[in-house]
């Protein structure tokens, strides 16, 4: 290979790993590092090399020269396009075991602490329609397939709803039958899709800001309740109308049909208002015992089965006797907290959204628990070390996991045990390498909340050490 050129084709990169967001990783004849989408461990392929840094290989695969044992036929006709299940083509069993290495790395690399106890992954007993929420968007141009942009034909503006192509922020890939969320998710979305074309809606241009339908949210939960929400560019009262009513009339179970006329150039809806058309403004979950009350701006897991499976774990862990007092740490609305609730004296959560806040204390109320107490407020700012001391701590925070002044104060109160819930094991490993100077990192157990894709949460156990 020569390194003049930009770019360059390294043939026969072997494949062995699954690396960050789904890709895989795999080594030249020359033992360089390669990333690419698309192979699966054990592919062998020729790669174009676009870009280097850090000493590390992205590509682009341009051949296959033999493919790996766990490859399997994905089940979705469109796995590819919608990026959205990365991994559909690599053998389950096989897709855990990568995330399960996933997490030891990010412990061995980054916190460079082991734990007493790695514990095997959690799979999900369901790999399909184990979603209870789903996002729709419009798009007056169409994803168009490799072979259609070598075509002659001219496609013009092409109508579509369904998800955004990778990398594309205007294309969308036209959705017929998605494996994420059960029915009548599929019935509503292809409904609304064909009544809207039929009837001449116009549907959004993300780069001249134009079209009325932007976006569509479907909710749904184990109990079969159902919500829908169409997001709309402007205030149409008749094509509104007549959408909404063609809705109810093919559909009259949905339990909450909600509408936002969401003029901004983003797509952000919590600063929207939620118009109810029909029925309620919430809708009902339940996890375990517990009863939870979903308006649509409600933060839920959206893998319900597999969230309880999560919270027991981190239930298990903490090992309640009956008298702790509990902080639960970037609460949302309360789920983890109402869920252990029964178990302990005293539980406090804290979250910055004053909307979630308002769920929790809303849902405690449903479900008669008076042990519970919610604040509004960032972590950092509102926890200080004039709280009282608590016995456990539960954290769940987003992504970008902890600021340092909360792991600060957090060891200032000095609880007996931490339990840190996470959905980025890097950031997880990062925290806890700061906690690691006052406690010790008992137990480790990944679980996968999420299927064929690149995403998995981890539960840890810390114990102040002694």
């Amino acid at each position: 290979m020569s390194r003049k050129n930009k770019t360059k084709i390294a043939l026969n990169v072997r494949f062995t790993g699954i690396a960050d967001r789904g890709k895989a990783v795999g080594r030249t004849e020359e033992n360089e590092v390669v990333f690419a989408q698309g192979p699966v461990p054990g592919d062998i392929a020729d790669v174009l090399l676009i870009k280097k840094r850090k000493g590390v290989y992205q590509g682009i695969v341009k051949n296959y020269l033999s493919y790996g044992d766990d490859r399997v036929k994905p089940f979705c006709e469109h796995f590819e396009m919608c990026g959205g299940c990365k991994w559909q083509h690599l053998l389950y069993s096989t897709q855990l075991s990568e995330k399960e290495t996933i997490v030891r790395d990010a412990f061995q690399r980054i916190a460079k602490v082991e734990p007493k106890e790695f514990l095997p992954i959690v799979g999900g007993k369901f790999t399909k329609y184990y979603r209870n929420k789903l996002e729709f968007s419009f798009s007056n141009k169409r994803w168009l397939s490799d072979d259609e942009v070598r075509s002659d034909e001219d496609f013009g503006e092409v109508k579509a709803l369904g998800f955004h192509a990778p990398g594309s922020f205007d294309k969308i890939v036209p959705i017929d039958h998605c494996y994420l969320q059960a029915e009548p998710s599929n019935e509503i979305r292809n409904f609304i899709r064909d009544f809207t074309i039929e009837h001449n809606y116009t549907f959004w241009d993300a780069r001249k800001h134009t079209g009325l339908m932007r976006n569509m949210i479907i909710r749904t939960s184990s109990i079969g309740e159902t919500m829908l929400t169409v997001v709309f560019s402007k205030f149409e009262e008749d094509l509104i109308k007549g959408l909404m009513d063609a809705i109810l009339a093919k559909f009259p179970d949905i339990n909450s049909l909600m509408y936002v006329v969401n003029e901004k150039m983003n797509d952000t809806l919590f600063d929207q208002e939620f118009i109810l058309y029909h029925g309620k403004k919430e809708i009902s979950e339940k996890m375990g015992d517990i009863e939870y009350r979903l308006s649509p701006k409600s933060f839920f897991q959206t893998n319900t089965n597999q969230s309880k499976i999560l919270y027991d774990i981190a239930l298990d862990f903490a090992d309640f006797k009956g008298h702790e007092l509990v902080y639960d740490l970037y609460t949302g609305i309360g789920s983890i907290a109402l869920y252990l609730a029964h178990k302990v004296k005293k539980v406090i959560g804290i979250e910055l959204i004053d909307e979630a806040i308002q769920d929790a204390i809303k849902n405690a109320k449903i479900n008669q628990i008076d042990n519970a107490e919610f604040y509004t407020g960032d972590v950092k700012d509102t926890l200080t070390s004039d709280f009282e001391k608590p016995d456990v701590v539960i954290i769940d925070p987003p992504r970008a996991g902890i600021h340092k002044e909360v792991v600060g104060t957090i060891m200032e109160l000095a609880p007996e045990k931490l339990v840190y819930v996470s959905c980025n094991p890097a950031t997880q490993a990062r925290d806890i390498a700061l906690f690691h100077a006052k406690y010790d990192l008992i137990k480790l157990q990944p679980v996968d909340m999420f299927p064929h894709t690149h995403h998995i949460e981890s539960v840890a156990l810390l114990q102040l050490r002694k």
